[in-house]
């Protein structure tokens, strides 16, 4: 690989290891608050367990996932620092708030985690609100840099110098909404799937009707409809998606659609491989006039085509697939949603067939596949730009070159990281089991929320 090559996979390895943490961080204190809530209304200590129990999750993650962010900060600076130097001039308001956002995070997380016992119950809710709002910012306030290289804003370039900044411009860039709704959303959706995925495999080595089995039951069904209303909202979001990249980057979604031709009443094709040479989408389904809907909410809306651009300024062709894969993992985890509700609460089943079960088990793996499914058609479908129609890749990267022994350097770090947290995190809850813990909860001389032994 060419060094500029070598510098995308590096940085692109470490936010693809780095989303995993950073998403489950966004989307699991949204679901401790969800089990707080619910154990505030029922009383069932079950959920104040679950609270518990996904706290400690939480803990772990977080603890990965703020090196890992780390280190990509600091490949941004050194990998590409023509990018930096723009967004150190335009940009930098969100990186320096971001630091505060966290810092809400931690600081009430700790609150929640030590002084659970010791708080009233109304305190414990809004300390678990300000964990997850500043989770959200956190993440709304990184991504909208990515938003910024989509839609770019505040500046202009004048004789190689950036004059004319605005960084509240910068800041509030056209996609800013639509991006920051899609990463919220789609984080919920996948917190609430990676529950989903344990509970379903816990109940599947559980006794039918046993208490784990019940406890589990409780999760599954809560982390399914959080889930399936996040994984709606997505769908809506990505409509709204399609529509600015009409707008901002049409090359983007003619590459996302394997269109050539510009056309009114364009189709919308779904599943094959974009073919270069015949200019169209083999072995692909195409539903007609349903591109242009999409784009402008009008059949008669004109997509424009690949041909009406520079063939350098083309996306990878590729992004069809990647396309493709993200919206077909969220409407089959919208699917799963809506028929463990019709199941569990239209025709009042307790027990899903297995088959089922087991689907269930995969809609978190699923999730997050979708996640970096995306991530990489985002960044991927922009390109050769950093900053579209501003910075191209090439300019923006360092011009060192021997980074490949760095690139197999880190890729062996997050692998060694992957494994020790999967360690950990089954070490933990081996030795601390739902059993014991629904044991202690119900004995009165044991504080509720006190750290396991």
């Amino acid at each position: 690989m060419d060094d500029i090559l070598i510098a995308r996979s590096l940085f692109g390895t470490t936010m693809g290891f780095h989303i995993i943490n950073a998403t489950i961080g966004v989307g699991l204190p949204l679901m401790i608050l969800a089990a707080e809530l619910l154990y505030q209304k029922t009383n069932d200590i079950d959920y104040a367990v679950m609270a518990k129990r996904w706290t400690k999750a939480f803990a772990v993650t977080l603890g990965v996932g703020i090196p890992t962010g780390t280190i990509a900060g600091v490949q941004l600076s050194l990998l590409w620092p023509g990018f930096m130097e723009v967004v150190g001039r335009v940009m930098a308001l969100p990186f320096q708030i971001e630091i505060y956002a966290f810092f809400i995070e931690a600081l009430f997380m700790s609150i929640y985690v030590y002084a659970a016992d010791r708080i009233s119950p109304w305190m414990r809710i809004a300390s678990l609100t300000l964990v997850a709002l500043g989770a959200l910012a956190s993440a709304v306030l990184i991504t909208n840099v990515h938003a910024f290289q989509g839609t770019p804003r505040g500046f202009r370039v004048e004789n190689g110098e950036l004059v004319d900044i605005d960084p509240w411009a910068a800041f509030f860039n056209p996609s800013f909404a639509v991006t920051a709704g899609h990463v919220v959303v789609t984080a919920y959706m996948t917190g609430a799937f990676i529950i989903a995925t344990v509970a379903a495999y816990k109940m599947l080595r559980s006794d039918f009707g046993s208490k784990v089995y019940r406890f589990h039951q409780k999760a599954l069904m809560a982390s399914l409809i959080i889930g399936g209303i996040f994984s709606i909202l997505t769908a809506v979001n990505g409509h709204s998606a399609a529509q600015y990249l009409h707008e901002y980057q049409p090359e983007k979604l003619a590459g996302a659609e394997g269109l050539f031709e510009t056309q009114k009443y364009a189709p919308l094709a779904i599943g094959g491989f974009t073919d270069r040479e015949s200019e169209s989408v083999k072995w692909g389904i195409e539903i007609p006039w349903a591109l242009s809907f999409l784009a402008g909410n009008s059949f008669d809306t004109e997509v424009k085509g690949l041909n009406d651009f520079p063939e350098e300024h083309w996306p990878p062709l590729f992004i069809h697939t990647l396309f493709n894969a993200m919206v077909g993992v969220g409407m089959l985890l919208i699917t799963l949603s809506m028929i463990a509700f019709v199941w569990n609460k239209i025709f009042k089943k307790d027990k899903f067939p297995k088959f089922l079960m087991w689907l269930f088990v995969a809609t978190g793996p699923l999730a997050m596949l979708g996640i970096e499914f995306g991530w990489v058609f985002a960044c991927t479908g922009r390109q050769p730009w950093v900053i579209y129609h501003v910075l191209s890749t090439e300019d923006a990267a360092t011009t060192a070159s021997n980074l490949g022994i760095l690139f197999i350097l880190f890729a062996g770090v997050y692998v060694l990281l992957g494994v020790m947290e999967i360690i950990v995190l089954r070490y933990f809850f081996k030795r601390n089991t739902v059993l014991d813990d629904l044991n202690r909860a119900q004995q009165k001389e044991i504080p509720l929320y006190g750290s396991n032994t």
